[in-house]
């Protein structure tokens, strides 16, 4: 194994060394002729290169990972040698030229991670210091930095379309920033509801608290923050009365969810939280008559999402008893309608990244109309959800897991046990796969490897 490591070793470090001979720095003057340029083949290749890396190569490898399949190393050396080989065609193109920016900066400080990630595999693959603690931190930090991988993707590709647009410069700014943090909290809220409905049911049974105290204490945390932060200077517009009061409705009612969900009881507390939400978003006063449609639709589909998130709290799964307790345990099928909660989510937190000032006004300036570019925006928000499917998918049938009940059986039906002692098993076991991120199979490579 040292000898094989000893090989491949200079050819995945080759690439490192070329990347400040090959690169060029951007530049903070650019004229007006360069910046409408049309935009290079080249630039065309780096854009779908690192969508390919980080959108589809690291988010598999990271799934791989946490099952220990065999497939994991090989993916990571592959992600590491194509993005830097984007990150080489982003500084080599020609055509449109782009002035320094958010996007070329995290760029660079991307490969910090990366290196990082790659030193920790490559000294966990040389298996030095085994049973030390030093090992065991390794083994987390790879774990840790790994996971983190997806988020980095998405954060940056989003960096690179703000970029390519020339948006959120000056005044800008600030709603951008509203904008694409709370988008991505939902979407990111719809990602973690996906994965509790999968892959947690049966961990959250057999833990403490109920999904909705955990969701009543982000919506009162992050009620705190939009309280004290959306509105700046003396003179109060009517956006910063709105969200500032929508800080306030967040954390009063998450107190109240907190509350009304503890002894792990479920709770309709954040459903309301979400439909009011979005009432208050559909009925915002906009600009232009696009904008105010399309944050219409943004608030229509909030509500709808709280909606069947309410029905799903008050008709839907029910917990199942404490141990002691003789009822049989009911947590055995994903029911279809259970899906509608998060795709709703992701839906919603597209449509309000979409929705900023400078994104409108460029759609109605090559006369799109809001039915279509809501449709668009649709079409991703499905792309999107069939994805984080296909991940959790990935986890619950392959590596370690595949042809095992634990912790699925199949993909709509989980922990069919009948007993409280086997759910409250494989739910721990889940929670425990859970941790171990990224590079399992670096640990005991005497271990049988899983196809």
């Amino acid at each position: 194994m040292l000898l094989n490591t000893q090989r491949w070793l200079p050819l995945t470090l080759l690439p490192f060394l070329l990347l400040p001979v090959l690169a060029h720095e951007h530049h903070d003057t650019i004229s007006d002729e360069d910046l409408n340029k049309p935009i290079d083949s080249i630039l065309y290749m780096h854009m779908g290169l690192q969508a390919l890396v980080w959108g589809v190569i690291f988010p598999v490898g990271m799934v791989f990972g946490i099952v220990r399949h065999r497939l994991h190393v090989p993916l990571q050396i592959l992600g590491f040698v194509l993005t830097i080989g984007g990150y080489i065609l982003g500084h080599s193109h020609g055509g449109r030229a782009f002035p320094a920016s958010i996007h070329g900066r995290t760029a660079s400080l991307l490969y910090f991670p990366i290196a990082l990630q790659f030193g920790l595999g490559v000294y966990l693959k040389l298996h030095i210091h085994e049973g030390t603690y030093f090992r065991k931190a390794a083994v987390k930090a790879h774990g840790i930095v790994g996971a983190s991988y997806p988020i980095l993707g998405w954060v940056q590709m989003l960096f690179g379309a703000l970029t390519l647009g020339g948006y959120c410069h000056g005044g800008h700014l600030g709603q951008c920033l509203a904008h694409y943090i709370m988008g991505s909290s939902f979407i990111g809220y719809g990602v973690l509801m996906t994965l509790i409905l999968v892959v947690g049911r049966g961990w959250v049974p057999g833990s403490s608290y109920s999904p909705e105290w955990w969701d009543s204490w982000v919506i009162t945390l992050w009620g705190i923050v939009n309280t004290f932060t959306e509105h700046r200077g003396a003179h109060w517009s009517h956006k910063d009365m709105q969200h500032t009061s929508l800080g306030v409705l967040w954390w009063a009612g998450g107190i109240l969810g907190i509350w009304t969900s503890r002894k792990r009881q479920r709770s309709v507390v954040p459903a309301i939280i979400v439909m009011i939400t979005g009432w208050a978003m559909s009925a915002h006063t906009q600009a232009t008559e696009t904008s105010t449609k399309i944050h219409t639709t943004f608030g229509v589909t909030l509500m709808s999402a709280g909606l069947v998130r309410l029905i799903e709290v008050g008709f839907g799964f029910v917990f199942p008893p404490s141990e002691g307790e003789d009822t049989l345990d009911r947590t055995s099928t994903i029911r279809p309608f259970q899906h509608l909660p998060p795709f709703l989510l992701v839906a919603a937190g597209l449509l309000f990244m979409s929705a900023t000032d400078e994104e409108l006004e460029f759609i109605d300036k090559v006369g799109m109309d809001h039915v279509t570019y809501t449709l668009i925006m649709f079409s991703w928000a499905f792309f999107i959800y069939f994805y984080v499917n296909v991940l959790v998918y990935l986890y619950t049938n392959t590596g370690r897991n595949a042809g095992s009940e634990k912790p699925s059986e199949g993909y709509y039906k989980l922990l069919a046990n009948g007993s409280r002692h086997a759910s409250d098993e494989a739910g721990r076991d889940s929670l425990h796969d859970g941790t171990i991120f990224e590079m399992s199979t670096v640990v005991d490579d005497d271990a049988e490897e899983i196809k």
